[in-house]
Protein backbone atom coordinates (compact mmCIF):
# COMPACT_ATOMS: atom_id res chain seq x y z
CA UNK A 1 0.00 0.00 0.00
CA UNK A 2 1.54 3.15 -0.72
CA UNK A 3 2.98 5.16 2.25
CA UNK A 4 3.63 1.69 3.52
CA UNK A 5 7.19 0.90 4.51
CA UNK A 6 8.36 -2.11 2.97
CA UNK A 7 10.74 -4.71 4.73
CA UNK A 8 13.90 -5.73 2.76
CA UNK A 9 14.05 -8.98 1.76
CA UNK A 10 16.61 -10.89 4.09
CA UNK A 11 19.37 -12.64 1.78
CA UNK A 12 21.47 -16.07 2.73
CA UNK A 13 24.60 -17.02 1.25
CA UNK A 14 25.30 -20.67 0.55
CA UNK A 15 28.57 -22.41 -0.82
CA UNK A 16 29.23 -25.63 -1.58
CA UNK A 17 32.48 -27.43 -2.38
CA UNK A 18 31.89 -30.42 -4.67
CA UNK A 19 34.48 -32.99 -6.26
CA UNK A 20 35.03 -30.80 -9.10
CA UNK A 21 33.59 -27.64 -8.90
CA UNK A 22 32.43 -24.65 -6.33
CA UNK A 23 29.45 -22.97 -6.42
CA UNK A 24 27.59 -20.11 -4.49
CA UNK A 25 23.99 -19.70 -4.52
CA UNK A 26 22.26 -15.93 -3.03
CA UNK A 27 18.78 -17.51 -1.65
CA UNK A 28 16.17 -15.24 -0.19
CA UNK A 29 13.85 -16.37 3.40
CA UNK A 30 11.59 -18.91 0.79
CA UNK A 31 14.35 -21.09 -0.52
CA UNK A 32 14.36 -19.24 -4.06
CA UNK A 33 17.39 -19.14 -5.32
CA UNK A 34 18.24 -15.44 -6.69
CA UNK A 35 21.40 -15.54 -7.97
CA UNK A 36 24.20 -18.41 -8.98
CA UNK A 37 27.75 -18.98 -9.79
CA UNK A 38 30.24 -22.17 -9.98
CA UNK A 39 34.06 -22.49 -11.16
CA UNK A 40 35.91 -25.78 -11.28
CA UNK A 41 38.52 -26.58 -8.97
CA UNK A 42 41.23 -29.02 -9.61
CA UNK A 43 42.28 -32.67 -9.13
CA UNK A 44 45.03 -34.24 -9.00
CA UNK A 45 45.02 -38.24 -9.71
CA UNK A 46 49.21 -39.30 -9.38
CA UNK A 47 48.78 -43.01 -8.76
CA UNK A 48 45.66 -45.32 -8.52
CA UNK A 49 43.17 -44.50 -6.10
CA UNK A 50 44.87 -41.30 -4.96
CA UNK A 51 42.90 -38.20 -5.27
CA UNK A 52 44.14 -34.92 -4.40
CA UNK A 53 43.27 -31.20 -4.31
CA UNK A 54 44.53 -27.86 -3.02
CA UNK A 55 42.69 -26.19 -0.13
CA UNK A 56 44.20 -22.53 -1.35
CA UNK A 57 42.76 -23.22 -4.79
CA UNK A 58 39.33 -24.11 -3.33
CA UNK A 59 39.19 -21.04 -1.12
CA UNK A 60 40.21 -18.91 -3.81
CA UNK A 61 36.63 -20.51 -5.77
CA UNK A 62 35.03 -19.71 -2.85
CA UNK A 63 35.90 -16.86 -2.85
CA UNK A 64 35.58 -16.11 -6.21
CA UNK A 65 32.18 -17.32 -6.35
CA UNK A 66 30.61 -15.80 -3.40
CA UNK A 67 31.47 -12.01 -5.07
CA UNK A 68 29.93 -13.24 -7.70
CA UNK A 69 26.26 -13.77 -6.38
CA UNK A 70 26.22 -10.98 -4.19
CA UNK A 71 27.37 -8.37 -6.48
CA UNK A 72 24.99 -5.47 -6.53
CA UNK A 73 23.04 -6.94 -3.70
CA UNK A 74 22.53 -4.54 -0.70
CA UNK A 75 25.18 -5.60 2.16
CA UNK A 76 22.52 -5.03 4.97
CA UNK A 77 20.62 -7.46 3.40
CA UNK A 78 22.48 -10.71 3.53
CA UNK A 79 22.23 -11.97 6.84
CA UNK A 80 24.10 -14.62 6.95
CA UNK A 81 27.03 -17.58 5.23
CA UNK A 82 26.85 -21.31 5.59
CA UNK A 83 29.23 -23.73 3.76
CA UNK A 84 29.08 -27.41 2.58
CA UNK A 85 31.46 -29.39 1.16
CA UNK A 86 32.68 -33.01 0.60
CA UNK A 87 34.27 -34.84 3.57
CA UNK A 88 38.00 -34.28 1.88
CA UNK A 89 40.94 -33.84 4.49
CA UNK A 90 42.81 -30.94 5.17
CA UNK A 91 45.85 -30.71 6.15
CA UNK A 92 47.79 -28.17 7.27
CA UNK A 93 50.82 -27.39 9.49
CA UNK A 94 51.83 -25.37 12.74
CA UNK A 95 52.09 -21.93 10.67
CA UNK A 96 48.53 -22.76 9.44
CA UNK A 97 49.99 -23.51 5.90
CA UNK A 98 49.00 -26.23 3.59
CA UNK A 99 51.23 -29.42 3.82
CA UNK A 100 51.96 -32.02 1.80
CA UNK A 101 49.71 -35.19 1.31
CA UNK A 102 51.70 -36.91 -1.21
CA UNK A 103 55.45 -38.42 -1.16
CA UNK A 104 56.64 -35.18 -4.09
CA UNK A 105 56.29 -33.18 -0.95
CA UNK A 106 53.83 -30.69 -2.74
CA UNK A 107 52.76 -28.70 -0.54
CA UNK A 108 49.80 -27.16 -2.09
CA UNK A 109 48.63 -30.44 -2.36
CA UNK A 110 47.14 -30.93 1.20
CA UNK A 111 43.70 -32.43 0.22
CA UNK A 112 43.40 -36.21 0.54
CA UNK A 113 40.21 -36.51 -1.48
CA UNK A 114 36.49 -38.46 0.10
CA UNK A 115 37.43 -40.45 -3.27
CA UNK A 116 40.77 -41.47 -2.40
CA UNK A 117 41.37 -45.09 -1.02
CA UNK A 118 44.93 -45.60 -0.72
CA UNK A 119 44.11 -46.43 2.86
CA UNK A 120 42.89 -49.84 1.81
CA UNK A 121 45.35 -51.59 4.22
CA UNK A 122 44.66 -49.63 7.05
CA UNK A 123 41.04 -49.36 6.95
CA UNK A 124 41.47 -53.42 7.16
CA UNK A 125 43.36 -53.26 10.13
CA UNK A 126 41.24 -50.66 12.01
CA UNK A 127 38.02 -53.06 11.04
CA UNK A 128 40.05 -55.88 12.01
CA UNK A 129 39.87 -54.29 15.96
CA UNK A 130 36.07 -54.65 16.33
CA UNK A 131 36.30 -51.60 18.48
CA UNK A 132 33.15 -50.62 19.79
CA UNK A 133 33.17 -47.14 17.42
CA UNK A 134 32.89 -49.69 14.58
CA UNK A 135 29.15 -49.98 15.77
CA UNK A 136 27.97 -46.19 14.64
CA UNK A 137 29.43 -46.55 11.27
CA UNK A 138 27.63 -50.26 10.08
CA UNK A 139 30.13 -52.45 11.71
CA UNK A 140 33.02 -51.48 9.09
CA UNK A 141 34.42 -48.49 8.75
CA UNK A 142 34.95 -47.09 4.76
CA UNK A 143 38.36 -46.20 3.60
CA UNK A 144 36.20 -42.97 2.59
CA UNK A 145 36.52 -41.82 6.66
CA UNK A 146 39.49 -39.97 8.28
CA UNK A 147 40.95 -42.38 10.87
CA UNK A 148 42.18 -44.52 8.14
CA UNK A 149 43.97 -41.50 6.30
CA UNK A 150 45.19 -40.11 9.46
CA UNK A 151 46.82 -43.85 9.88
CA UNK A 152 48.40 -43.63 6.07
CA UNK A 153 49.90 -40.18 6.95
CA UNK A 154 51.55 -41.35 9.96
CA UNK A 155 52.89 -44.31 8.34
CA UNK A 156 53.85 -43.01 4.65
CA UNK A 157 54.65 -39.11 5.21
CA UNK A 158 56.35 -38.94 9.05
CA UNK A 159 57.62 -35.60 8.22
CA UNK A 160 54.12 -34.78 6.92
CA UNK A 161 52.75 -36.16 10.49
CA UNK A 162 55.43 -34.26 12.52
CA UNK A 163 54.57 -31.06 11.20
CA UNK A 164 50.81 -31.11 11.14
CA UNK A 165 49.58 -28.33 12.98
CA UNK A 166 45.68 -29.18 12.50
CA UNK A 167 43.81 -31.92 10.41
CA UNK A 168 40.31 -30.35 8.88
CA UNK A 169 37.60 -32.20 7.23
CA UNK A 170 36.81 -29.66 4.33
CA UNK A 171 33.55 -28.35 5.52
CA UNK A 172 35.33 -27.13 8.89
CA UNK A 173 38.19 -25.48 6.98
CA UNK A 174 35.85 -23.29 5.91
CA UNK A 175 34.19 -21.98 8.43
CA UNK A 176 38.05 -21.64 9.85
CA UNK A 177 38.66 -19.24 7.10
CA UNK A 178 36.00 -17.69 7.39
CA UNK A 179 35.81 -17.02 11.36
CA UNK A 180 39.62 -17.82 12.67
CA UNK A 181 37.79 -20.78 15.18
CA UNK A 182 38.66 -23.49 14.64
CA UNK A 183 35.49 -25.21 15.90
CA UNK A 184 34.39 -28.40 14.21
CA UNK A 185 30.86 -29.46 13.21
CA UNK A 186 29.17 -32.11 14.95
CA UNK A 187 28.24 -33.37 11.44
CA UNK A 188 32.08 -34.26 10.29
CA UNK A 189 33.12 -35.39 13.56
CA UNK A 190 30.37 -37.89 14.13
CA UNK A 191 29.80 -39.10 10.67
CA UNK A 192 33.69 -39.29 9.31
CA UNK A 193 35.94 -39.33 12.39
CA UNK A 194 33.82 -41.78 15.10
CA UNK A 195 32.97 -38.59 17.44
CA UNK A 196 30.29 -39.30 19.89
CA UNK A 197 27.83 -36.60 20.28
CA UNK A 198 27.08 -37.98 23.83
CA UNK A 199 30.94 -39.22 24.96
CA UNK A 200 33.13 -37.30 23.02
CA UNK A 201 36.18 -38.88 21.37
CA UNK A 202 36.85 -42.34 22.39
CA UNK A 203 40.74 -42.13 23.48
CA UNK A 204 40.72 -46.14 23.34
CA UNK A 205 40.10 -46.25 19.76
CA UNK A 206 42.71 -44.12 19.02
CA UNK A 207 44.96 -45.87 20.86
CA UNK A 208 44.21 -48.92 19.71
CA UNK A 209 44.86 -47.98 16.05
CA UNK A 210 48.26 -46.43 16.31
CA UNK A 211 47.15 -42.73 16.61
CA UNK A 212 47.59 -42.12 20.67
CA UNK A 213 49.56 -38.87 19.66
CA UNK A 214 46.13 -37.62 19.01
CA UNK A 215 45.12 -38.23 22.25
CA UNK A 216 48.15 -37.13 23.98
CA UNK A 217 47.18 -33.34 22.77
CA UNK A 218 43.60 -33.67 23.77
CA UNK A 219 42.43 -34.16 20.09
CA UNK A 220 44.25 -30.27 19.34
CA UNK A 221 44.78 -31.17 15.74
CA UNK A 222 41.31 -32.64 15.16
CA UNK A 223 39.11 -30.59 17.22
CA UNK A 224 38.34 -29.90 20.69
CA UNK A 225 35.28 -27.69 20.33
CA UNK A 226 32.36 -29.27 18.52
CA UNK A 227 28.91 -26.92 17.21
CA UNK A 228 25.76 -28.17 15.92
CA UNK A 229 25.39 -27.57 12.38
CA UNK A 230 24.04 -24.15 11.85
CA UNK A 231 25.07 -22.85 15.47
CA UNK A 232 26.76 -19.36 14.99
CA UNK A 233 30.69 -19.68 14.69
CA UNK A 234 32.52 -17.05 16.99
CA UNK A 235 32.11 -13.68 15.78
CA UNK A 236 31.23 -14.07 12.04
CA UNK A 237 33.08 -13.48 9.61
CA UNK A 238 36.37 -11.81 10.16
CA UNK A 239 38.13 -8.82 8.09
CA UNK A 240 40.52 -10.73 5.96
CA UNK A 241 37.38 -13.23 5.22
CA UNK A 242 34.99 -10.49 4.51
CA UNK A 243 37.41 -9.04 1.83
CA UNK A 244 37.93 -12.12 0.35
CA UNK A 245 34.62 -12.83 -0.06
CA UNK A 246 32.97 -9.61 -0.81
CA UNK A 247 30.64 -10.07 2.17
CA UNK A 248 29.98 -7.59 5.39
CA UNK A 249 32.48 -8.12 8.47
CA UNK A 250 30.63 -9.95 11.52
CA UNK A 251 27.90 -11.51 9.46
CA UNK A 252 26.81 -14.60 10.78
CA UNK A 253 28.63 -18.04 10.02
CA UNK A 254 27.43 -21.32 10.35
CA UNK A 255 28.72 -24.71 11.51
CA UNK A 256 28.90 -26.67 8.60
CA UNK A 257 27.87 -29.87 6.45
CA UNK A 258 28.99 -32.42 4.72
CA UNK A 259 27.66 -31.74 0.88
CA UNK A 260 25.29 -34.63 1.20
CA UNK A 261 23.78 -33.73 4.40
CA UNK A 262 23.10 -30.01 3.17
CA UNK A 263 21.22 -31.43 0.30
CA UNK A 264 19.22 -33.91 2.39
CA UNK A 265 18.52 -30.50 4.47
CA UNK A 266 17.53 -28.90 1.71
CA UNK A 267 14.81 -31.52 0.27
CA UNK A 268 13.74 -33.89 2.80
CA UNK A 269 12.05 -31.28 5.72
CA UNK A 270 9.40 -29.75 2.70
CA UNK A 271 5.80 -29.21 3.22
CA UNK A 272 4.24 -32.03 0.76
CA UNK A 273 0.29 -31.34 1.35
CA UNK A 274 -1.66 -31.36 -1.59
CA UNK A 275 0.54 -34.37 -3.83
CA UNK A 276 -1.01 -37.46 -2.69
CA UNK A 277 2.29 -38.56 -1.16
CA UNK A 278 2.45 -41.49 0.97
CA UNK A 279 4.44 -39.41 3.42
CA UNK A 280 1.84 -36.48 3.72
CA UNK A 281 0.91 -36.30 7.39
CA UNK A 282 3.64 -38.74 8.13
CA UNK A 283 6.83 -37.77 10.26
CA UNK A 284 9.73 -36.90 8.56
CA UNK A 285 11.09 -40.11 9.39
CA UNK A 286 8.72 -41.85 6.61
CA UNK A 287 11.48 -40.08 3.76
CA UNK A 288 14.86 -40.69 2.23
CA UNK A 289 17.13 -38.07 0.93
CA UNK A 290 18.60 -38.89 -1.99
CA UNK A 291 22.24 -36.78 -2.99
CA UNK A 292 23.30 -37.96 -6.43
CA UNK A 293 26.16 -36.56 -8.13
CA UNK A 294 29.42 -37.51 -8.24
CA UNK A 295 28.85 -41.04 -5.96
CA UNK A 296 25.71 -41.19 -4.05
CA UNK A 297 24.26 -41.19 -0.81
CA UNK A 298 20.90 -42.41 1.06
CA UNK A 299 19.68 -40.05 4.07
CA UNK A 300 17.32 -41.33 6.29
CA UNK A 301 16.80 -40.03 9.94
CA UNK A 302 14.80 -41.93 13.13
CA UNK A 303 13.43 -40.95 16.48
CA UNK A 304 15.62 -43.47 17.79
CA UNK A 305 18.90 -45.15 17.10
CA UNK A 306 18.68 -48.32 14.27
CA UNK A 307 21.97 -50.22 13.46
CA UNK A 308 21.36 -51.20 10.05
CA UNK A 309 23.90 -53.64 8.33
CA UNK A 310 27.00 -51.87 6.01
CA UNK A 311 25.23 -48.35 6.41
CA UNK A 312 26.59 -45.82 8.10
CA UNK A 313 25.32 -44.53 11.70
CA UNK A 314 23.38 -43.95 13.63
CA UNK A 315 24.51 -40.32 13.87
CA UNK A 316 22.75 -38.25 16.39
CA UNK A 317 22.19 -34.80 15.40
CA UNK A 318 24.34 -35.13 12.60
CA UNK A 319 21.96 -33.86 10.01
CA UNK A 320 18.70 -32.61 11.34
CA UNK A 321 18.91 -31.96 15.21
CA UNK A 322 17.32 -34.12 17.33
CA UNK A 323 17.13 -37.64 15.14
CA UNK A 324 19.55 -39.76 14.47
CA UNK A 325 20.67 -40.34 11.02
CA UNK A 326 21.98 -43.15 9.01
CA UNK A 327 23.62 -43.10 5.57
CA UNK A 328 23.83 -45.15 2.85
CA UNK A 329 25.63 -44.47 -0.27
CA UNK A 330 27.71 -45.41 -3.58
CA UNK A 331 31.11 -44.52 -4.19
CA UNK A 332 30.33 -43.63 -7.78
CA UNK A 333 27.30 -43.10 -9.64
CA UNK A 334 27.55 -40.24 -11.51
CA UNK A 335 31.50 -40.51 -12.26
CA UNK A 336 30.24 -44.50 -13.16
CA UNK A 337 27.73 -43.19 -16.10
CA UNK A 338 30.27 -40.74 -17.41
CA UNK A 339 33.18 -43.12 -16.96
CA UNK A 340 31.08 -45.95 -19.11
CA UNK A 341 29.70 -43.19 -21.60
CA UNK A 342 32.62 -41.76 -22.69
CA UNK A 343 34.68 -44.99 -22.82
CA UNK A 344 32.24 -46.46 -25.29
CA UNK A 345 33.81 -46.24 -28.91
CA UNK A 346 30.75 -45.09 -30.56
CA UNK A 347 31.18 -42.02 -27.78
CA UNK A 348 32.87 -39.79 -30.50
CA UNK A 349 29.85 -39.98 -32.78
CA UNK A 350 27.29 -39.53 -29.86
CA UNK A 351 29.11 -36.42 -29.02
CA UNK A 352 28.57 -35.10 -32.48
CA UNK A 353 25.44 -35.85 -33.19
CA UNK A 354 24.61 -34.22 -29.28
CA UNK A 355 25.98 -31.31 -30.77
CA UNK A 356 24.62 -31.37 -34.24
CA UNK A 357 21.24 -31.44 -32.50
CA UNK A 358 21.98 -28.90 -29.44
CA UNK A 359 21.33 -31.20 -26.69
CA UNK A 360 23.66 -32.61 -23.88
CA UNK A 361 24.80 -36.17 -24.65
CA UNK A 362 22.56 -37.56 -21.94
CA UNK A 363 19.37 -35.60 -23.36
CA UNK A 364 20.46 -37.12 -26.92
CA UNK A 365 20.89 -40.91 -25.21
CA UNK A 366 17.18 -40.86 -23.79
CA UNK A 367 15.99 -39.45 -26.84
CA UNK A 368 17.61 -42.46 -28.71
CA UNK A 369 16.65 -44.91 -26.18
CA UNK A 370 12.95 -43.93 -27.04
CA UNK A 371 13.50 -44.31 -31.12
CA UNK A 372 14.60 -47.75 -30.53
CA UNK A 373 12.31 -48.91 -27.80
CA UNK A 374 9.73 -49.54 -30.24
CA UNK A 375 6.70 -50.72 -28.22
CA UNK A 376 8.75 -51.90 -25.29
CA UNK A 377 9.08 -49.69 -22.38
CA UNK A 378 12.43 -48.15 -22.70
CA UNK A 379 13.38 -50.10 -19.12
CA UNK A 380 12.33 -53.14 -20.99
CA UNK A 381 15.32 -52.88 -23.95
CA UNK A 382 17.68 -54.35 -21.13
CA UNK A 383 16.02 -57.60 -20.14
CA UNK A 384 19.63 -59.55 -21.79
CA UNK A 385 22.44 -56.84 -20.45
CA UNK A 386 22.75 -56.30 -16.99
CA UNK A 387 25.40 -54.52 -14.95
CA UNK A 388 26.74 -54.89 -11.07
CA UNK A 389 27.64 -50.65 -10.70
CA UNK A 390 30.72 -51.26 -8.36
CA UNK A 391 33.74 -50.13 -10.26
CA UNK A 392 34.93 -48.26 -7.05
CA UNK A 393 33.87 -50.64 -4.75
CA UNK A 394 30.70 -50.78 -2.46
CA UNK A 395 30.24 -48.37 0.09
CA UNK A 396 26.64 -49.58 1.22
CA UNK A 397 25.03 -52.28 2.01
CA UNK A 398 28.08 -54.97 1.27
CA UNK A 399 31.24 -52.57 2.71
CA UNK A 400 33.62 -54.31 0.58
CA UNK A 401 35.47 -52.11 -1.34
CA UNK A 402 36.77 -54.77 -3.46
CA UNK A 403 34.37 -55.49 -5.64
CA UNK A 404 34.45 -54.61 -9.05
CA UNK A 405 32.07 -53.54 -11.86
CA UNK A 406 30.52 -56.51 -13.47
CA UNK A 407 28.30 -56.20 -17.19
CA UNK A 408 26.98 -59.45 -18.57
CA UNK A 409 25.33 -59.59 -22.12
CA UNK A 410 27.73 -57.35 -24.03
CA UNK A 411 27.77 -58.50 -28.38
CA UNK A 412 29.84 -57.55 -30.36
CA UNK A 413 28.00 -54.64 -31.29
CA UNK A 414 30.03 -51.49 -31.62
CA UNK A 415 27.65 -48.60 -32.52
CA UNK A 416 25.26 -45.63 -30.81
CA UNK A 417 22.25 -48.39 -30.38
CA UNK A 418 24.83 -49.89 -27.84
CA UNK A 419 26.30 -47.34 -26.67
CA UNK A 420 22.63 -46.34 -25.57
CA UNK A 421 21.51 -49.67 -23.81
CA UNK A 422 24.73 -49.96 -21.70
CA UNK A 423 23.99 -46.04 -20.56
CA UNK A 424 20.46 -47.35 -19.76
CA UNK A 425 21.55 -50.26 -17.62
CA UNK A 426 24.01 -48.48 -15.99
CA UNK A 427 21.36 -46.25 -14.34
CA UNK A 428 19.08 -49.01 -13.87
CA UNK A 429 21.98 -50.57 -11.97
CA UNK A 430 22.39 -47.67 -9.87
CA UNK A 431 18.69 -47.48 -8.54
CA UNK A 432 18.74 -51.47 -8.15
CA UNK A 433 21.79 -50.74 -5.35
CA UNK A 434 19.12 -48.22 -4.30
CA UNK A 435 16.82 -50.49 -3.64
CA UNK A 436 19.30 -53.12 -2.14
CA UNK A 437 19.99 -50.17 0.31
CA UNK A 438 16.52 -49.34 1.37
CA UNK A 439 15.72 -52.68 2.05
CA UNK A 440 18.27 -53.02 4.26
CA UNK A 441 17.42 -50.17 6.06
CA UNK A 442 13.64 -51.04 6.10
CA UNK A 443 14.76 -54.71 7.52
CA UNK A 444 16.31 -52.74 10.62
CA UNK A 445 13.57 -50.96 11.46
CA UNK A 446 13.06 -47.68 8.96
CA UNK A 447 9.79 -47.31 7.44
CA UNK A 448 10.51 -45.38 3.87
CA UNK A 449 7.36 -44.66 1.70
CA UNK A 450 9.01 -41.57 -0.46
CA UNK A 451 12.26 -40.81 -1.82
CA UNK A 452 13.57 -37.18 -2.49
CA UNK A 453 15.92 -36.91 -4.91
CA UNK A 454 18.63 -33.88 -5.78
CA UNK A 455 21.79 -33.54 -7.07
CA UNK A 456 23.13 -33.35 -10.48
CA UNK A 457 21.77 -36.62 -11.25
CA UNK A 458 17.90 -35.69 -10.60
CA UNK A 459 18.27 -33.66 -13.36
CA UNK A 460 18.23 -36.51 -15.76
CA UNK A 461 14.45 -37.49 -16.21
CA UNK A 462 15.55 -41.15 -17.24
CA UNK A 463 17.03 -41.83 -13.72
CA UNK A 464 14.40 -40.13 -12.07
CA UNK A 465 12.25 -42.50 -13.52
CA UNK A 466 13.96 -45.67 -13.16
CA UNK A 467 14.37 -44.80 -9.50
CA UNK A 468 10.61 -44.44 -8.91
CA UNK A 469 10.26 -47.78 -10.93
CA UNK A 470 12.64 -50.02 -9.57
CA UNK A 471 12.22 -48.95 -5.94
CA UNK A 472 8.29 -48.85 -6.34
CA UNK A 473 8.22 -45.69 -4.35
CA UNK A 474 7.38 -42.17 -5.67
CA UNK A 475 10.27 -39.82 -5.72
CA UNK A 476 9.93 -36.01 -5.24
CA UNK A 477 11.79 -33.86 -6.53
CA UNK A 478 12.52 -29.67 -5.28
CA UNK A 479 11.80 -26.79 -6.61
CA UNK A 480 15.19 -25.71 -6.53
CA UNK A 481 16.97 -27.88 -8.66
CA UNK A 482 20.23 -26.75 -6.36
CA UNK A 483 19.38 -28.15 -3.10
CA UNK A 484 22.74 -28.49 -1.44
CA UNK A 485 23.21 -24.75 -1.73
CA UNK A 486 19.81 -23.87 -0.55
CA UNK A 487 20.31 -26.57 2.48
CA UNK A 488 23.89 -24.50 2.96
CA UNK A 489 22.00 -21.55 3.12
CA UNK A 490 19.90 -22.77 5.62
CA UNK A 491 22.69 -23.01 8.01
CA UNK A 492 23.30 -19.35 7.36
CA UNK A 493 19.64 -18.62 8.16
CA UNK A 494 19.69 -19.93 11.55
CA UNK A 495 23.35 -18.74 12.13
CA UNK A 496 22.01 -15.02 11.77
CA UNK A 497 19.07 -15.73 14.41
CA UNK A 498 15.92 -14.90 11.62
CA UNK A 499 14.95 -18.98 11.94
CA UNK A 500 14.08 -20.36 15.71
CA UNK A 501 15.39 -23.85 14.66
CA UNK A 502 16.65 -25.71 10.96
CA UNK A 503 12.88 -27.56 11.60
CA UNK A 504 11.94 -24.30 10.36
CA UNK A 505 14.21 -23.06 8.26
CA UNK A 506 13.60 -26.34 6.66
CA UNK A 507 10.03 -25.73 6.12
CA UNK A 508 9.92 -22.59 5.10
CA UNK A 509 12.78 -22.79 2.42
CA UNK A 510 12.69 -26.38 1.37
CA UNK A 511 9.98 -26.39 -1.73
CA UNK A 512 8.63 -29.34 -3.63
CA UNK A 513 8.74 -28.93 -7.45
CA UNK A 514 7.53 -32.21 -9.20
CA UNK A 515 6.51 -35.74 -8.38
CA UNK A 516 7.15 -38.75 -10.28
CA UNK A 517 5.40 -41.17 -9.42
CA UNK A 518 6.23 -45.48 -10.23
CA UNK A 519 4.91 -47.66 -13.14
CA UNK A 520 3.48 -50.28 -10.75
CA UNK A 521 2.59 -52.33 -14.39
CA UNK A 522 6.57 -52.82 -14.95
CA UNK A 523 6.99 -54.49 -11.01
CA UNK A 524 7.42 -57.87 -12.64
CA UNK A 525 10.07 -56.52 -14.74
CA UNK A 526 12.16 -54.83 -12.40
CA UNK A 527 11.43 -57.65 -9.32
CA UNK A 528 13.71 -60.51 -12.13
CA UNK A 529 16.19 -57.27 -12.99
CA UNK A 530 16.59 -57.05 -9.44
CA UNK A 531 16.79 -60.82 -8.81
CA UNK A 532 19.91 -61.02 -11.34
CA UNK A 533 21.14 -57.99 -9.55
CA UNK A 534 21.82 -59.87 -6.11
CA UNK A 535 23.28 -63.12 -8.54
CA UNK A 536 25.58 -60.80 -9.89
CA UNK A 537 27.69 -60.51 -6.63
CA UNK A 538 26.94 -63.67 -5.87
CA UNK A 539 28.94 -64.93 -8.95
CA UNK A 540 31.57 -62.62 -8.53
CA UNK A 541 32.30 -63.67 -5.15
CA UNK A 542 32.13 -67.30 -5.87
CA UNK A 543 34.79 -66.88 -8.69
CA UNK A 544 36.85 -64.90 -6.71
CA UNK A 545 36.37 -67.88 -4.00
CA UNK A 546 38.07 -70.34 -7.02
CA UNK A 547 40.67 -67.67 -8.02
CA UNK A 548 42.08 -67.16 -4.61
CA UNK A 549 42.68 -71.22 -4.00
CA UNK A 550 45.23 -71.22 -6.28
Amino acid sequence: MPGEKQTAVKYYVGVDVGSASVRAALVDGFGTVVAHAEQPIQIWDPRPDHYEQSSADIWAACCSVTKEVVRGVDASQIRGLGFDATCSLVVVDKQLQPLAVNSEGQNHRNVIMWMDHRAASQVKRINATQHRVLKYVGGAMSVEMQPPKLLWIKENLPESWKKTGYFFDLPDFLSWKATGVTARSLCTVVCKWTYSSDRGWDDSFWKMIGLEDLVKDKYEKIGQHVLSPGEAVGKGLTPDAAKDLGLPEGIAVAASLIDAHAGGLGVIGADVKGHNLPCENQPITSRVAMICGTSSCHMGVSESPIFVPGVWGPYFSAMVPGLWLNEGGQSATGKLIDHVVRGHVAFPELEAKAAASAHSIYTYLNSHLDLIKKSLPVGFLTVDLHVWPDFHGNRSPLTDLTLKGMVVGLTLSRGLDELALIYLATIQAIALGTRHILEVMQAAGHDITTLFLCGGLSKNPLFVQMHADITGKPVVLSKEVESVLVGAAILGACASGDFASIQEAMAKMGKIGRVVQPNHEHKRFYDKKYEVFLKLVEHQREYRSIMNSL
